[in-house]
């Protein structure tokens, strides 16, 4: 069976599937040696929209990085309607999304750091 552009061969696959099988399972590491396991997040790692961080508690930092991830340049100047659009587009976080969707419809936004101020101020 031609395996196209597949690095790996049909029973490496197969190997790897059983090598996950008990983490799938389990949902915790199972390997009895540390070293085998993913490494954490660091304590100074950002938090994003979509991870563990609420959007109330979001700092201006972390909103803006996150909307630098997911909108372009492209995308402003533009009202709330077509940001919105442009974060659905992106498959931006569902929180992201609707937080922008609250902001006044008319405003013309001229980039990420106006709308991450934007965001934060209505919080605050």
């Amino acid at each position: 069976m031609q395996r196209g552009s597949d690095r790996l061969s049909v029973h490496r696959d197969d190997e790897m599937k059983h090598e996950l099988q008990g983490l799938l399972r389990s949902g915790h590491p199972t390997r009895s040696e540390e070293w085998h396991d993913p490494e954490p997040g660091a304590d100074d790692d950002p938090q994003v929209w979509g991870g563990g961080l609420a959007p109330e508690a979001a700092s201006l930092e972390t909103v803006r990085l996150e909307l630098a991830r997911t909108l372009h340049r492209g995308d402003f100047p533009a009202p709330t309607k077509s940001v919105v659009s442009a974060l659905r587009r992106h498959h931006a976080p569902d929180a992201l999304i609707e937080a922008v969707a609250e902001l006044p419809p008319k405003k013309t936004w001229q980039g990420a750091q106006d709308l991450a101020e934007a965001l934060v101020g209505e919080r605050g």
